[in-house]
């Protein structure tokens, strides 16, 4: 008894979140009146009219049979106009029909355009909000996947579904209205006949979608091995490490895998639509023998039994389109979901609202901050402290893994940190406005964008505000040291970069590290410069260059400079040892050697390579 009830309690529970999905029907009507009301306008009227039509045209169908066996047994001229008459308003009638359907067709046409655009948007501002925590974490970055899979399509699917549900309505009752005048029977058989079709494809809907679920990530490192294969910044590695091939056996393995999935529900599916659809078909035969005997017992006209036959095929066929939109609608209503599900991931909020700190001549600090990255349980930053004062330079120093990125991610604000404060001026970071603060900080990261834009887009880049001030495009490359470089490209600043695009040109490692370095210095207002290997495409001659030139222009300006270099770190007013992400020496230069410690030795070894 109690495991009755609880299985009771289960299936009720599954009816019960099956209605719930249905929400999104509104929600999906929402975003089509969003995207253009006179189209939705037009969409419903049209939906109306398509409705209505279908039974009236059985009817004037009906009526010509019943005139023409008039006019054939009486030869009357009057009788045979009528004929025309009800001919022509048919005529009329298919005539307003078609249209109606074309309409529709244009409306969904333009609406789905319009609607692709819309979501697509959504997706990509909802993606603007994320912090850097949100796209490391693979559980959300599927969300973002699954939406932008399937949901631009969605939501006019189910919107074309439920006003296909209102156009099948009308028609059903219009249908039914007519075939009440012959009997009641009938009218069960039809509703009786479709209902199967409705519940088997529903259920395989459910499975379906099951199925996108849970293997987005297989989907996605699909199109990761597709990318890797036909992307040139990873094609030259490909080839000359022979990859191809195997990375080609990855891809066709996943697709093979995905493939037997889907095989095996798409079998199942068109084995329950063919049996169902044959018995749709001995419903059909049944009504048929049903009406025919009828009209040979003289019941019904022979116009009757043209139109109750081509009232029931077109009601079995309209029937059978209502349920498959109602499980249509439902399949929709899941997808639709990972939209929703995506755009209504918690946001990383901002905060503060301060534009300026208490005490503007205390530069920057870094008090005991600590931070591990989410599902790390390693501290990638332990007790860190530093101060660095308006118009200092600071080198920070260390292995790959010791923490001198994590640490600029943190001075940025694209992560908080765990414990500890960050000051700027004597105000905690977190209390700063975000842009406020993002404005006052220039940065350039080793692995920067290489921008399939312009010359100037990709230097002007670095203050949105200047994107396209031509002026300052040229202003920040010759303190980047970029202007020679470009001077030489054919089109100058508006030289299109990469290989993407026509007419694009490539670039050498050190000229794309001098753009990137312009783009820094793009950030007039920039009292805060952080350089994150910025020269390790260049020689050492073209390096030693902008650094002198570097610390010339920023006299004024806080500086970070992360670099393997012990050339370029000594020219800093003194360096942070970073060990395994704790601060394990500072001093200057002369300091750090006289301490004979970490710094002395990766000194020493770097300066026997130059010996």
């Amino acid at each position: 008894m109690n495991h009755r009830r609880s299985a009771l309690r289960r299936r009720w529970q599954e009816f019960r979140r099956s209605l719930s999905t249905y929400q999104y029907c509104v929600k999906a009507i929402e975003l089509v009146w969003q995207c253009d009301r006179p189209l939705t306008i037009a969409f419903a009227v049209l939906t109306l009219i398509s409705g209505l039509l279908p039974a009236a045209i059985a009817y004037v169908g009906k009526l010509i049979v019943d005139g023409v066996v008039l006019a054939a047994q009486t030869g009357a001229m009057g009788d045979r106009w009528i004929v025309m008459q009800y001919l022509a308003l048919e005529a009329g009638i298919t005539a307003l029909f078609t249209a109606s359907r074309q309409g529709l067709m244009l409306c969904q046409s333009l609406l789905r355009m319009l609607l692709g655009q819309e979501v697509n948007v959504m997706i990509m501002e909802k993606a603007l909000t994320l912090n850097m925590a949100h796209f490391e974490n693979p559980e959300i970055y599927d969300k973002m996947v699954r939406a932008r899979r399937e949901a631009s399509s969605r939501p006019l699917s189910l919107v074309g579904r439920s006003f296909g549900l209102v156009q099948d309505g009308l028609s059903l009752i219009t249908f039914g209205g007519l075939l009440l005048g012959f009997s009641g029977g009938v009218v069960i058989l039809l509703l009786v006949a479709a209902f199967p079709a409705f519940v088997a494809e529903t259920r395989f809907a459910d499975q379906a979608f099951r199925l996108f679920q849970w293997r987005a990530p297989e989907t996605r490192e699909q199109n990761y091995v597709e990318w890797l294969i036909s992307n040139e910044s990873s094609a030259m590695e490909v080839k000359l490490y022979q990859l191809g091939d195997t990375l080609l056996d990855r891809y066709k393995a996943t697709f093979q895998r995905l493939f037997q999935e889907d095989q095996a529900l798409t079998i199942r599916r068109s084995a329950w639509r063919y049996l169902l659809g044959l018995f749709s078909t001995l419903a059909f035969y049944a009504a048929y023998v049903w009406i025919a005997l009828g009209a040979i017992a003289g019941s019904i006209s022979l116009g009757e039994l043209t139109m109750y036959l081509v009232v029931f095929r077109q009601g079995q066929t309209t029937f059978s389109n209502l349920l498959t939109n109602i499980s249509g609608m439902y399949e929709d209503s899941l997808y639709l979901s990972n939209l929703y599900e995506f755009l209504e991931e918690p946001i990383f909020d901002s905060g503060g609202s301060a534009t300026q700190g208490a005490l503007p001549s205390d530069g920057l600090r870094f008090e005991n901050v600590s931070f591990a990255y989410s599902g790390n349980s390693k501290l990638a930053l332990r007790n860190v402290s530093f101060h660095l004062k308006p118009g200092e330079k600071l080198a920070i120093v260390g292995e790959n893994g010791s923490g001198k990125t994590t640490l600029i991610k943190l001075l940025t604000r694209l992560y908080s940190p765990d414990s500890g404060k960050i000051l700027l001026d004597g105000r905690d970071l977190e209390e700063w406005d975000l842009l406020t603060l993002q404005r006052r900080i220039g940065v350039i990261f080793q692995n920067f964008v290489r921008y399939q834009f312009t010359v100037g887009e990709n230097i002007g880049a670095g203050d949105v505000t200047a994107l396209q001030d031509e002026d300052r495009w040229q202003i920040a490359a010759e303190k980047g040291m970029a202007h020679p470089a470009i001077a030489e490209l054919a089109d100058g600043y508006w030289t299109r970069l990469g290989r993407w695009f026509k007419g694009g040109r490539e670039l050498s490692g050190g000229q794309w590290q001098k753009i990137a370095l312009s783009r820094a210095f793009m950030r007039v207002g920039a009292d805060i410069l952080v350089l994150d290997e910025p020269t390790s495409a260049m020689d050492a001659e073209a390096e030693a260059q902008i650094f002198d030139r570097f610390r010339a222009m920023t006299q004024h300006q806080m500086a970070i400079l992360i670099s393997h270099r012990f050339s370029t770190v000594r020219m800093a007013d003194y360096i942070l040892v970073l060990e395994k992400g704790s601060v394990l020496e500072t001093g200057t230069h002369e300091e750090l050697l006289k301490m004979n410690g970490r710094y002395a030795h990766l000194f020493a070894l770097q300066a026997a390579g130059y010996r």
